[in-house]
């Protein structure tokens, strides 16, 4: 009987692929790992953020830092997302948990929205230069880099709507 069970589990994974393939929940540590994945399929992030010098701008650390989190989620661990030059593309070298204990004001950013809010912008409703007018994006980081940015940029909150996640809870 014992070893019915695990069979009946698999079988029902190959019969039922969506029962096996339950998305993230939206901003947890496996769900960064989707964005980095996502992040460096896209020409938009990967070329242009090194043309504009973007990625040069790393505090010496070889990378560049992105926390990011729900600000309806207050007990939910931030995500980090670094960028790093590689093969002369801005490239995602990690994603996951935050475990850059303080960030560069100069170089890295922190990025907070309620959950209504991410979905939005991921949804392409408004970009990133209406979000920040209007208090829906709460940024935190060099203002001026970003604000030279704005098509990368808008192509990172794009990814949020395309990278699958569960987002009824908190992660």
């Amino acid at each position: 009987m014992t070893r019915t069970i695990p069979f009946l589990l698999a079988a029902l994974s190959a019969a039922f692929p969506a029962l096996a393939q339950t998305p993230a929940p939206a901003m947890s540590p496996p769900w960064a790992q989707a964005m980095c994945t996502a992040w460096n399929a896209d020409a938009t992030l990967t070329g242009k953020l090194v043309e504009s010098g973007w990625i040069r701008n790393d505090a010496g650390r070889g990378f560049k830092a992105m926390q990011i989190y729900r600000g309806d989620c207050p007990n939910s661990e931030r995500i980090e997302m670094r960028i790093a030059l590689k093969d002369d593309k801005a490239q995602c070298v990690y994603a996951g948990a935050a475990t850059t204990k303080e960030l560069d004001r100069g170089a890295d950013y922190l990025m907070w929205a309620e959950t209504a809010r991410w979905r939005e912008m991921g949804a392409g409703d408004y970009g990133p230069m209406r979000a920040m007018m209007f208090g829906r994006l709460n940024f935190d980081g060099p203002r001026m880099e970003a604000m030279g940015n704005m098509g990368p940029f808008e192509s990172f909150l794009l990814l949020v709507g395309k990278v699958p996640g569960e987002w009824a809870g908190c992660p």
